[in-house]
C-alpha cells in the first residue's frame, strides 16, 4: 500500500489479492484524549486498535498463503482492532471469533466486514483475563502485535492453554520486541513448542526510513 504521510480514517490495503477498505476514527488526537481523560490509570484503553500495525500485514499474508488450513475451523482473533485479519479468515471460509478489549474497535471492525462484503465474524468484547469461550473449544488462534509488554505474558498463556483443543495452534506475529523472548521462555516452562514461520521485512502504513522487521510463530503443545 502507498505509505501515508498523516493519518486518514479511511485506509485502502492491498492484500491477498485484493483491496480492504477500513474505516477507522475520524479524529486519533480527540479519541485518545478522551480515553486518557476518562482512564488516566488504565494504559490498556489507550486507542492502538486504530492503528494497522505491519505485523497485522503479515499475518493477513500468512492467513491468505494457508487457506486450506483454515477454511471450516473455529478461529480465534485475539485482539481484532480494526477486524483486517479476522475478515481475512472469514472470506477465507473459517468460523471466526474476533475479540478485543475496547467496543469501539468492534463497531468498526463490524463496520469494515461490511464495507468489504464479507460475512461478519462474531465479534466479541472480550479481557484474555476473563476467557468468554468454552474450553478447548478452538482450533486455531492468532494474534498480531498483542505482546508488547510483560504483564501479558502470563494472561496470554493461560488464555491459551484455555481455548486450544489438544492439537490446536496459535499463530503470533511480532515486531522483534524485546518482551517476546520472556513470552518464549515461558512457553518452554509450560511445555509449549514454538516455532518461527518466518521473518519479512515489511512496509509500516506511515512514511519511515527503513521496513519493520515482522517474526511469525507457529505454537503448539
Amino acid at each position: 500500500m502507498n505509505q501515508l504521510s498523516e493519518y486518514t480514517p479511511r485506509l485502502e490495503v492491498p492484500l491477498c489479492g485484493r483491496t480492504w477498505t477500513l474505516d477507522r476514527a475520524a479524529d486519533l488526537e480527540t479519541l485518545w484524549e478522551a480515553m486518557v481523560d476518562d482512564d488516566l490509570d488504565d494504559d490498556e484503553r489507550l486507542p492502538y486498535w486504530t492503528e494497522l500495525w505491519p505485523s497485522s500485514l503479515v499475518l493477513g499474508e500468512h492467513l491468505f498463503a494457508h487457506k486450506d488450513q483454515i477454511a471450516g475451523k473455529r478461529c480465534l482473533d485475539i485482539g481484532c482492532g480494526l477486524g483486517l485479519t479476522a475478515i481475512i479468515a472469514s472470506w477465507l471460509g473459517a468460523n471466526v471469533i474476533a475479540m478485543d478489549y475496547e467496543f469501539e474497535a468492534l463497531r468498526f471492525a463490524k463496520k469494515n466486514a461490511d464495507l468489504n462484503n464479507v460475512t461478519q465474524p462474531v465479534w466479541t468484547l472480550m479481557d484474555w483475563r476473563f476467557p468468554a469461550v468454552r474450553p478447548q473449544s478452538v482450533d486455531l488462534m492468532w494474534g498480531g502485535d498483542i505482546m508488547y509488554e510483560v504483564r501479558f505474558v502470563e494472561p496470554v498463556l493461560d488464555f491459551l492453554d484455555h481455548c486450544l483443543v489438544p492439537d490446536g495452534r496459535a499463530w503470533v506475529a511480532e515486531p522483534n520486541r524485546n518482551v517476546y523472548k520472556e513470552f518464549r521462555a515461558q512457553l518452554d516452562k509450560r511445555g509449549w513448542k514454538s516455532r518461527k514461520l518466518l521473518t519479512e521485512k515489511t512496509s509500516a502504513i506511515y512514511e519511515q526510513p527503513s521496513k519493520v522487521t515482522v517474526n511469525l510463530w507457529e505454537l503448539s503443545r
